[in-house]
């Protein structure tokens, strides 16, 4: 089976591609680059081809399949930057992978200890040796009562660990998952959370159905001085009703690893570039807010997992089974 590989990534990913190639017998083709028209013809002569969040659109999912592509592989869980639907009208298959749950979970509970702990204005504080008290004081987790929502493998593995923290968690999921009975109450609306929570996580993949789920409406709902947590996806949150709850006061804090339109903005070196993100700049700017370039997963397990599961997923596929990874619908 022949394998190309766009956004090889040398420093981390090469030694998990040249590992699990060889143990799978996969011939790979690499391009650091992510995938786009200019480049899509180095694909041409194999038969599936791995990503990363680089937007693959309607045309580009055409392209692909003009030149024999069998399934787009994406190195990623969220699948959001590929245009399904036009890979279900051309017939091209499209996968994901999966990794350990405990990277994104850990992750979470830093930034909700950070957010709590008003850490971001402590250490800009002391970089300054300004070590004063007033307006750093923080607040105890098990104070909180927290409202986890999508309670997949991440969010069973954020419910465990904020269990230790002795607080009241509350959970929504439209799947109910009997391990997170042990630690948290599922409610059966979503807007239960919204009101009784002082911090609300969320751990669900992005659709057209919750795209700004949290919204002005959402944020009206909820106590003043919430904390939101968002290390899923930034199309969950609408950015600019965020600022103004931010503004008015009715966010708390905030801890952010992703935003919306991240697309073609990290993993890359741009210190020498003026960004046109507006609502990112005014982010950063609030004491209260963390913002992190969508660093949740990375970890020298997940890199590992993220790698191996690509290549199984197209060695499945071309050997006619079962694909645990093959994306087949927004259920």
């Amino acid at each position: 089976m022949k394998l190309f590989v766009y956004s090889y990534r040398k420093f981390d990913e090469d030694e998990y591609f040249q590992k699990f190639s060889r143990e799978y017998g996969v011939e790979l083709g690499i391009c650091y680059q992510g995938p786009s028209m200019e480049n899509a013809h180095l694909a041409e002569g194999y038969d599936y081809i791995s990503i990363l969040t680089s937007k693959i659109d309607a045309a580009l999912v055409r392209k692909f399949r003009e030149l024999g592509i069998k399934m787009i592989s994406t190195r990623t869980i969220g699948y959001d930057h590929i245009d399904l639907e036009a890979a279900k009208e051309c017939g091209m298959k499209v996968s994901n992978v999966t990794y350990s749950p405990e990277c994104v979970a850990d992750y979470t509970m830093l930034l909700i200890l950070m957010s709590i702990r008003n850490m971001k204005r402590i250490c800009q504080r002391a970089e300054i040796n300004d070590f004063s008290l007033p307006g750093i004081q923080g607040k105890e987790l098990h104070n909180f009562t927290v409202g986890v929502i999508g309670t997949g493998k991440i969010g069973q593995a954020v419910i465990r660990d904020l269990s230790g923290f002795g607080c009241k968690i509350y959970a929504y999921d439209v799947y109910q998952a009997e391990k997170v009975k042990k630690y948290a109450e599922y409610v059966d609306n979503i807007h239960e959370i919204y009101q009784k929570c002082d911090l609300i996580t969320l751990h669900m993949p992005l659709f057209e159905s919750n795209f700004h789920m949290i919204d002005e409406s959402a944020l009206s709902q909820m106590k003043d001085g919430v904390v939101l947590i968002n290390t899923a996806r930034g199309g969950l949150i609408d950015t600019k009703a965020l600022i103004k709850g931010l503004e008015s006061g009715k966010v708390g804090a905030a801890g952010l690893d992703v935003i919306e339109d991240e697309f073609g903005l990290y993993y890359k070196d741009l210190k020498a570039q003026c960004l046109r993100k507006h609502d990112l700049s005014i982010l950063r700017a609030f004491p209260n807010v963390v913002v992190t370039p969508h660093m949740a997963f990375y970890t020298d397990q997940a890199v590992s997992d993220m790698v191996k599961h690509s290549i199984l997923s197209c060695c499945l596929n071309e050997q006619g089974e079962e694909n645990p990874w093959e994306i087949k619908g927004e259920s």
